[in-house]
């Protein structure tokens, strides 16, 4: 018979190393499998601008009356206006919170850096009973997580994105805040320009009241005639009062816009400034230079860095803790006459946990997804911007010329009727309805031109064109 052979201590702790060398092998190889499902959309978003046609440019006698501008506060050359935008810049409350967000987000990214470093800790206590003196113990300890999959550094770096997508949306919300004010300004002017003609329009009634008034009493004329004047020169008066009252909120919200917490007088010019036509590039080109767009990608990016440090729960961790321990009858001597050490690594691995890993890493998966669609979504605003600003300029210029025809055939009828009318040709009704036919097209033709201004700035921001430092 054979004896059965004895298994050695060497032996078997050489075969439970091997064991733990594969588990560690297994592990290791099946982190390839582990990757976001969706770590691809972030390079498949870049192709998005790629696929859009160029834009439908302007005529090229709009675009060769003004000179390109590179910042979207030099498509109007005002100093006031550039007092208001700077003034907005910085006071501006909604502003001032983006901005404060963006602090946050930097805070945040500083916070998560720090989890790659060691951590110390440092403690002393003391102790006395009844039948001894005082015993002082200290500790000193350093615990350090090794970085075994560069799981800290996705969130580092995922942290870092968040931070530069914050200032993306902060750019954007300075260029945002600087075209609100720009059309708010215009908006002043045009409102001006309404009440102006309101004005000439209840003076040439007036007029015509007096005439009427004198033919009355010469017998030339009826009480039908001088009742229907002064209707139309009391409702006429009444709209003056409504433009009146809309030019005082339009300057309180451009004051709100500027943070001034209190009313103050604010003089705008009556004339309205050149504002310079903005140039498209190539979309391709023109894309990259939005803020909000950059920032749809950067959330990309964040989301596929953080699915990809979840995927990497999945996987062990390894840690290493060194701890200086020692006792003294004083708190100065504490750790600094002899002190023990210790040395602890440790490596874990999840086993089991109900799903809860594995549902964190689908969900940050989807959430993946879910920045991407948001960054079509932001990039298909920016094309349906670009495309209604320009096709607008094409449209308010031709509208603009058609009304402007309407109003000199109008004016030049206004001036036959008004003689027919002292004739005796006319009556007083077909000339109040040529007057206000008039005086309408009149207060039209300004709002035109302030839409035609104001999609030029529309434009610029639309085209990425951001506030100047």
């Amino acid at each position: 018979m054979y004896k059965a052979a004895s298994w050695k201590p060497e032996l078997i702790a050489y075969f439970n190393r091997q064991k733990y060398s594969l588990i560690f092998l297994a592990l290791l190889t099946s982190s390839c499998s582990l990757t976001p499902h969706n770590n691809n959309l972030a390079k498949k978003a870049l192709e998005l601008p790629q696929q859009i046609g160029d834009w439908s440019q302007p005529s090229n006698k709009l675009t060769t009356q003004n000179n390109p501008a590179v910042y979207l506060n030099q498509l109007i050359a005002s100093e006031q206006l550039n007092d208001l935008i700077a003034e907005a810049l910085t006071a501006n409350p909604s502003l001032q919170q983006t901005l404060l967000t963006l602090q946050i987000r930097q805070l945040e990214q500083q916070r998560t850096s720090g989890n790659r470093l060691p951590l110390i800790d440092a403690g002393i206590a003391g102790t006395r009973d009844e039948e001894s003196d005082a015993v002082y113990s200290g500790s000193l300890t350093i615990s350090w997580q090794a970085d075994l999959w560069q799981k800290l550094a996705d969130k580092s770096t995922a942290a870092a994105r968040d931070v530069s997508a914050q200032r993306a949306l902060y750019q954007s919300a300075r260029d945002t805040l600087a075209a609100e004010v720009m059309k708010a300004w215009l908006g002043l002017i045009a409102q001006k320009h309404v009440i102006r003609i309101q004005q000439q329009r209840i003076h040439a009634l007036q007029q015509n009241e007096l005439f009427i008034t004198q033919r009355y009493r010469n017998g030339l004329g009826n009480s039908e005639d001088l009742s229907s004047a002064r209707s139309s020169i009391s409702r006429a008066r009444a709209n003056l009062v409504e433009y009146q009252e809309s030019l005082r909120q339009q300057k309180r919200s451009l004051q709100a816009l500027s943070g001034r917490n209190k009313y103050e007088t604010l003089n705008v010019t009556t004339h309205y400034p050149s504002v310079v036509l903005p140039l498209a590039d190539l979309p391709e080109q023109t894309l990259k230079r939005r803020p909000d767009l950059q920032a749809a990608y950067l959330n990309i990016e964040a989301e596929s860095l953080r699915s990809a440090a979840a995927y990497k729960d999945l996987l062990p961790s390894i840690s290493f803790q060194a701890a200086l321990l020692d006792s003294a009858a004083s708190p100065g001597e504490a750790l600094l006459s002899s002190p023990l050490w210790s040395l602890l690594g440790q490596l874990t691995a999840p086993l089991y946990q109900a799903g809860q890993l594995e549902a964190t890493a689908e969900i940050s998966d989807l959430s993946i997804a879910t920045a991407y669609q948001g960054y079509r979504d932001t990039l298909l605003t920016a094309v349906t911007e670009v495309e209604d600003a320009l096709g607008l300029e094409k449209a308010l210029t031709q509208r603009q010329m058609h009304i402007e025809q309407a109003l000199a055939s109008s004016q030049n009828s206004l001036k036959q009727y008004q003689r027919s009318y002292r004739s005796g040709l006319a009556s007083i009704l077909e000339l109040l309805i040529i007057e206000q036919n008039t005086y309408d097209l009149e207060t039209e033709r300004q709002n035109l031109i302030y839409l035609h201004l104001s999609n030029r700035i529309n434009l610029g921001l639309a085209l990425g064109l951001g506030v100047s430092e």
